[in-house]
């Protein structure tokens, strides 16, 4: 890979979002690197399941759509691969390094509603699709009577629920709107105060073989310390409370200026699946230590009691 002719082989899942995405990252890298860059479709496990509607459950549900990446790039076939970082487990995965997160799209929730409706507009009992146990919780602890039911399927096939009026609204992450020019179909931006993200929603994960000289030159040309930081403190929080993508858990975390130079600030809430009861926490500290301080966030947590809330029998999670 050391020709600077060669093209680098980047590995995407297939969906519109995800080739977007990873277009998004080739354009950085033929920019920054010089280099040309060719997309390779990967099928994965989450592809399959969520074109069949199969719903994911269990531990299983973690890293679905990122082992087959994973395994391409290791078997050769890739030399880099690119994720939605909510989607990697919290482990390491032996032979892949991290090289890049490349700066980060807003990563709030949006609600996609009829008739233009926010959340607080929709009538009691308003049919909401999401798929996901982190946003079932937060949006029953708001208390307004929506029945919150499951949704599978890329962006196109959430959003026709509602155009169709199966659903009456569908919450989404604001970044693949953005990504794919579709802002503007949004009808609320979520606030964080009322609805946390997952950890590392809205970042983007680029990993290459660990040792590749390939790695270091993707790292040096399109990884951003502000976002790595932020996410590092983020899925510190996530693998601590050892939730996996299963639990209902929602961290934030961000770097802003402070007096004596960037902080590093953190929020998280663990909920129990019906919203009913919460543990939440923020913390700050030196962007440098991003991971002491997503760590010791979530042990405060734990002691707090969150290792109640997060416990959910197996057949009643999904992926977030």
């Amino acid at each position: 890979m050391s020709d600077p002719t060669t093209a680098i082989r980047l590995g995407t899942r297939a969906s519109v979002l995800a080739t977007t995405q990873s277009g998004l990252v080739a354009e950085l890298l033929r920019a920054r690197l010089g280099r040309p860059v060719e997309l390779v479709e990967i099928a994965t496990d989450g592809d399959r399941t969520q074109a069949a509607g199969t719903p994911l459950t269990g531990a299983s549900s973690t890293g679905v759509f990122v082992s087959a990446l994973r395994d391409a790039l290791l078997d050769g076939r890739v030399d880099v691969a690119v994720h939605s970082l909510k989607d990697l487990p919290t482990a390491p995965a032996d032979g892949i390094d991290l090289a890049a997160v490349p700066t980060r799209e807003d990563p709030r929730d949006v609600v996609v509603a009829r008739d233009g409706l926010t959340l607080g507009e929709l009538p009691v009992g308003s049919r909401v699709g999401t798929g996901s146990p982190r946003r079932v919780a937060q949006l029953h602890a708001l208390g307004l009577g929506l029945d919150l039911v499951g949704v599978r399927g890329n962006v196109d096939t959430r959003i026709a629920k509602v155009r169709s009026g199966e659903y009456d609204a569908v919450v989404l992450a604001r970044a693949g709107l953005a990504r794919l020019g579709r802002l503007d179909e949004a009808t609320e931006v979520l606030d964080p105060l009322q609805v946390l993200p997952a950890p590392g929603q809205g970042a983007l994960a680029v990993e290459c073989r660990s040792g590749d000289d390939l790695a270091k030159l993707v790292g040096e040309a399109i990884d951003d310390p502000a976002a790595r930081a932020a996410v590092t403190a983020e899925r510190a929080v996530l693998a601590t409370l050892e939730g996996g993508c299963s639990a209902p858990i929602g961290a934030l975390a961000e770097v802003v200026e402070g007096e004596d130079g960037d902080e590093l600030w953190v929020r998280a809430v663990a909920l129990s699946p019906d919203g009913g009861l919460a543990v939440r926490r923020s913390a700050s500290g030196a962007p440098a230590d991003a991971q002491g301080v997503g760590t010791r966030l979530a042990e405060e947590m734990l002691a707090d009691g969150a290792a109640q809330l997060t416990m959910d029998p197996p057949d009643k999670r999904q992926n977030a």
